[in-house]
This record gives C-alpha cells, structure tokens and sequence, in this order.
C-alpha cells in the first residue's frame, strides 16, 4: 500500500501527466483538493472507489483516512492542483506518514506558473533581459514570510516575479516593486489558469491595481511581474545560432 500524491495541473483536466492519471485509475481511495482540482479527474477512478473531498477536512481528519487506507491495504491517490513542489501543504502529510511508516509516492503536475505564461503566450526568460524566475508570494493567515524573503529584495535582481496568493495585496505589491522595476514595467493577472474560466488581465505596474479592482478579483490567481513580459528588442538565444558550435550541430568554422 503506498500513498500516491499527484500533481494534477493548474486547471485544465487534461494537463495531468499520465502517470498520474494512471495511478488515480488504480487506486481504490482517492482524495482530492475540491477546491482547486477539476472534478472531471474523478472520472479515472475505478469503480466504487471512496472519493473524498479534503477542501473541508484539517489535517487531522486527512490523517485519518490514510491510515484507514493503510490499515485496509488500499492505494491512495492524494491530487493536489498544479506541482507538488510549491505551496502544496505537502511537507507536513509527508511528515505524518513517516511517523505512521506509510509508503508513498510524488508524481509532479504542470505548475501554475507555466499555464500562466503559456496563457501569456511569453517565455519568462530572454536572453539578457531576464534569465531567472523567482516564485514567491507574500504573507497571510497561512504563514508569514520569512524576514530575509522580501518582494525588495527579489526586485533588486530585475528578475522575473511570479506571485502566488497574493491578489489581496495588490496595493503593497506595486509599491514595493515601482522602485526597482519602474511604474511602465510589465505587469499581468492571469486568474485560474489553463481552465474554462481562465482570465487575463495585462498592463503595467502604475496601472495593474485598478484593473484587478474593476474585475473584482479575489482569488486563484497569479501576478507577474518583469520586463521579460513585454520584451520586443532582444538578441535571439545562441541556441540556434548557425555559428554557435554545441554538441549536436557543428557551427562555422
């Protein structure tokens, strides 16, 4: 018996990977994050299989049902929307399973951040504009952040933001940022990416505030930040340059 956590995507139903889909189909338990995860992944689930919202349950309560699970010697898939890797609340059910001795497993998922940017239709990385990527949110009721994490200190880099659980902060956002990437800098909302009700909003850092306002948005959405948004005058990459030697293509001599 193993615990199978899967990423199931940023939305769309069908941006689950194929492990994972296959390990929901052969698992008679599964629970899911109703909240976030598409239901039409449910549909994978063999038939009879115990399926259980965990959008009302605490930790407690989920803890209970993978030892239930484990006792009676059935898999579990456990779907968390988009990757495990970030803001999953994975490390403490991970945590409690070790103390149980319960086997499982972690099968990644397509994170928000790539549905954003493909709902962008931009990559996030231009050469010598922008070269990284910083995923970081702000605090809340959750959790604080860490004292040395602070949005100025990300900025100072010129890097790429993508802010998770942040559209409440909007306002405290632009300020902090204004100083580092400047009022004209590139800014987007893309809510609840790659689903049917995806939406976008574009605009920049001076602007971005009173467009999330008009739209009422209020949740389940990502804000990106950075001039690699709007980059237009760039160098091409290397990568395919006809003189640029790597391994598999020998370039002019």
């Amino acid at each position: 018996m193993s615990v199978h956590f899967i990423g199931a995507g940023p939305g769309a139903a069908d941006l689950i990977t194929v492990r994972g889909r296959d390990l929901i189909a052969r698992c008679p338990v599964c629970l899911y994050a109703g909240s976030l995860v598409p239901r039409e992944l449910l549909a994978y689930c063999p038939p009879g299989a115990r399926i259980v919202d965990t959008a009302p349950l605490s930790l407690d309560e989920i803890d209970a049902e993978f030892a239930a699970a484990y006792a009676a010697g059935q898999d579990v898939a456990r779907l968390h929307s988009g990757d495990l890797s970030i803001y999953s609340a994975l490390a403490e059910q991970l945590r409690r399973l070790q103390r149980r001795g319960i086997p499982y497993t972690l099968t990644p998922g397509v994170p928000a951040f790539a549905a954003a940017a493909a709902a962008l239709a931009c990559e996030l990385t231009v050469p010598e504009v922008a070269q990284s990527v910083v995923l970081t949110r702000v605090g809340g009721r959750a959790s604080r952040m860490p004292e040395r994490e602070r949005l100025a200190t990300f900025a100072a880099s010129g890097a790429t933001l993508v802010i998770h659980l942040a559209i409440h902060a909007i306002d405290t956002i632009v300020n902090e940022l204004v100083p580092y990437y400047g009022a004209e800098c590139a800014a987007a909302v893309v809510v609840q990416a790659s689903s049917p009700a995806e939406r976008i909003l574009r605009g920049r850092l001076c602007d971005i505030a009173a467009k999330i306002s008009a739209e009422r948005i209020e949740r389940t959405a990502l804000i990106l930040v950075g001039p690699a948004l709007a980059a237009q005058d760039f160098r091409d990459s290397a990568l395919y340059g006809a003189d640029y030697r790597r391994r598999f293509r020998e370039g002019a001599s």
